[in-house]
């Protein structure tokens, strides 16, 4: 199938992936609809990418090269016990990931972006709409075209997209990259919201050469660390920053029950909008519960970089039909302990090129993108919650682990899963 007009609402790292997606797939017009006008690449927030999911959508061409990345080989597990001021150290296990700097994996895909691609900044999508979606054609039908022939689209079987301001623009398909809030979900799948965990994770990061005025540093460049204790962890990695290397971690806890916080609709605070509650908080928790060298660590971090999002997850049972189709978050919320969200977005882009490549009508390749990543997303939502869980909600007796007790722990929380980071994309070892 070619030709065509797409919208990616939401230009982020979804979003990118999508719009070069369609623009290689064959498109005659691809145009990213995002609504904050800033830059993007201002996010200085961490992630990480599996070495083997990398290696696969680097092969695809999703991947792009050249992206700074800090190479990670292990993982740490620490709890504040005796009297080393480290910790004690029970548990290490292989860590094959590198870490990213969220805007500047965003900046390398955006630059991927063909040139053809219309990025249109400071725009909000208010309203979604498509008419139902048509069933599928049976073989022999008209509209069973070979792949390559031209889509069947007639005007009134658009998608209409309503910008603020009530202007209304008409495409063949939009694609919803438009997060956890996501307006073309609401069309899509109506009522489907994410569902408060009851926990939430304070991050922050900071230049990674203000470690040295703290003392012996115990920590090999190499390693991610996490720190546990009753109903919590922490976890701590380097990452690459536009500057040099930066600091990087996400503490994971319930935050304070004062009534005054309330997380049943989907929100955040963000830099520099922390609330005194959730800084006192945080400050009682390095006090009380970590080992006195990483809660300095953590201490380093300006406010200004300090900020709370709160853990949602979510499945919806459709992530395409007629003409829209969902991406990234606005498909899946999978709680971040998975360590798969930035894969799974560019792994989702991945498959949207396969099917649509293969499609003969709208129809079919929205039918083909669900039936690919649909199951993918339930199973990571699946697994995310079982980690959330075992490290936030029902945490071990962290000071009596070892490390066989860590290893069985650890298979308990997979549940036969391969290992967190995401699962393989098809066609691959």
């Amino acid at each position: 199938m070619r030709g065509g007009t797409v919208a990616v609402v939401g230009g982020s790292i979804a979003g990118c992936a999508f719009a070069s997606a369609a623009a290689r797939a064959g498109a005659d017009e691809v145009v990213v609809i995002e609504r904050t006008g800033g830059r993007l690449a201002d996010r200085g927030v961490g992630l990480c990418i599996h070495n083997d999911r990398a290696a696969e959508l680097a092969a695809v061409g999703t991947l792009p090269p050249g992206i700074a990345a800090h190479r990670l080989t292990r993982r740490r597990w620490v709890v504040r016990d005796g009297g080393d001021a480290a910790g004690r150290l029970f548990w290490e296990q292989p860590f094959p990931f590198h870490s990213y700097h969220w805007g500047l994996l965003w900046q390398g895909l955006r630059e991927a972006t063909p040139a053809s691609v219309v990025y249109r900044q400071g725009t909000a999508v208010t309203g979604v709409s498509a008419p139902p979606p048509a069933p599928l054609p049976g073989p022999g039908s008209a509209q069973d075209a070979a792949p390559g022939g031209t889509p069947s689209a007639t005007p009134n079987g658009r998608a209409a997209v309503t910008l603020a301001g009530d202007s209304v623009e008409h495409y063949d398909l939009v694609v919803g990259a438009d997060g956890y809030r996501s307006v073309v979900r609401e069309a899509l799948s109506p009522g489907s919201r994410p569902h408060y965990a009851g926990y939430v994770c304070w991050r922050g990061n900071f230049d990674a050469r203000a470690l040295d005025g703290i003392g012996e540093d115990p920590w090999p460049s190499d390693a991610a660390m996490t720190v546990g204790w009753p109903g919590g962890s922490c976890v701590i990695y380097r990452i690459p920053g536009p500057d040099g290397t930066r600091v990087n971690w996400v503490l994971y806890a319930v935050p304070p029950q004062d009534g005054t916080l309330r997380f049943d609709d989907p929100t955040s605070f963000p830099p520099g909008a922390l609330t005194a509650e959730l800084s006192d908080h945080l400050a009682l928790l390095l006090a009380r519960e970590f080992p006195p060298y990483w809660a300095r660590v953590l201490g380093l971090t300006a406010p200004a970089d300090t900020f709370v999002q709160p853990i949602y997850d979510l499945e919806v049972t459709r992530t395409g039909a007629g003409r829209l189709l969902l991406a990234g978050d606005a498909a899946t919320v999978v709680r971040p302990h998975n360590t798969s969200g930035a894969a799974k977005a560019m792994q989702d882009a991945t498959a949207f090129e396969a099917a649509w490549r293969n499609a003969a009508s709208w129809e079919h390749l929205t039918h083909a993108y669900q039936a690919a990543r649909g199951p993918v997303g339930r199973e990571l939502v699946a697994l995310a919650r079982r980690l959330g869980r075992a490290q936030v909600e029902r945490t071990p007796e962290w000071t009596a682990m070892d490390r066989p007790a860590a290893e069985s722990w650890w298979r308990g929380q997979l549940d036969g899963a391969s290992g967190i980071g995401g699962q393989a994309l098809p066609g691959t070892p």
